[in-house]
């Protein structure tokens, strides 16, 4: 199979991912083979080829974003079938043993695998996944491509409101407006929210209006009103304080990065007084994802895509990192 493959962590302008012929990888007795589809591009895989997340080995084939079909099946998966349309997301296995996965906290779970990271992932033509870890694809969603952004960004985006304690009615911040905000907006004025979205882009910023937000600006501007709740995707830290200034009393912001630059100082009395909450989004559990995915046939949501072929994913991720990428990028293998 072709598959791009990284070798060494480097900036993704000196192109560190080789387009490579591996065999196909088999499944355990556990896993299922996956034909894959399309995979959408995420930070996290720029993180990842970058060397900002520790790599538990190298090489490594990134993608986590993953729809394809199962071609073959493990001597012991059960309740699957040959040709089955299903996802791969950013959580590959947990343990299943620890206090966390036993409070139905999965996604803190102590000794986890993530797809693209411990496992290859779907810079590739095949995957294998366990197959208790796959989503099988609700009616409805039919085109890979535009469902591949669902398995990270939409499922980010959806704990990440879960973590903010958005209500309908309320009114909620985005800060940046890539693949998850994106989604996340779709949620939320399905919720009836008013939504205000924050981003240096003017693209981006035009295409929040698009989806329904009720107001746009650039991070450092002040909404119309305070905000209930703010979700904080871009992996900046100087927009910390800034949401934490907009935010109402009793208000929640959720930091939805799994890598974020330094976090300034924040002022006890400006910031976080008034019982202001702050925390941080960390992966999602297999329940997020398949609400989401049914949330996604229901609305019914949409995404908006760039693809590409696989053997672009250098340049892919450059496009990405320079942010112009309007909303998810997409690769097809």
């Amino acid at each position: 199979m072709r598959a791009m493959v990284l070798h060494e962590p480097k900036p993704v302008e000196e192109r560190p991912l080789r387009l490579e012929e591996r065999p196909s990888p088999q499944p355990a007795p556990d896993e299922v083979l996956i034909k894959v589809l399309a995979c959408g591009v995420c930070h996290t895989d720029l993180h990842t080829v970058e060397g900002e997340l520790a790599l538990p080995r190298l090489p490594l084939i990134p993608g986590h974003q993953v729809v394809g079909e199962i071609a073959l099946l493990g001597s012991s998966v059960q309740g699957h079938c040959l040709g089955e349309r299903v996802g791969v997301a950013w959580l590959h296995l947990s343990d299943g043993k620890c206090a966390f996965c036993h409070s139905g906290h999965e996604n803190l779970c102590l000794h986890p695998q993530f797809t693209g990271l411990q496992a290859d992932g779907g810079y590739a033509e095949y995957l294998t996944a366990p197959a208790d870890f796959i989503y099988p694809l609700p009616a409805g969603l039919t085109n890979p491509v535009n469902v591949a952004p669902l398995l990270c960004g939409g499922i980010i985006g959806y704990h990440s409101l879960r973590m903010a304690e958005v209500s309908p009615g309320c009114r909620l911040g985005l800060y940046g407006f890539g693949s998850s905000a994106h989604i996340a907006i779709q949620i939320a004025v399905h919720w009836k929210c008013t939504v205000y979205a924050f981003s240096r882009s003017e693209r981006h910023r035009q295409l929040a209006r698009e989806l329904g937000a009720a107001w746009t600006g650039k991070p450092d501007e002040a909404p119309p009103e305070p905000m209930d709740s703010a979700i904080i995707f871009a992996p900046a830290g100087e927009l910390v304080p800034l949401a934490m200034e907009h935010l109402e009393r009793g208000g929640v912001c959720a930091l939805a990065g799994i890598y974020m630059t330094p976090t300034p100082p924040l002022d006890y009395q400006k910031h976080l007084y008034w019982e202001k909450t702050l925390r941080s989004v960390a992966n999602a559990t297999r329940e997020d994802g398949r609400e989401l995915l049914q949330l996604a046939a229901e609305i019914p949501m949409t995404t908006k895509v760039e693809t590409y072929p696989l053997e672009l994913a250098n340049e892919v991720l450059l496009r990405l990192k320079q942010g112009k990428v309007q909303g998810t990028a997409v690769l097809i293998p």
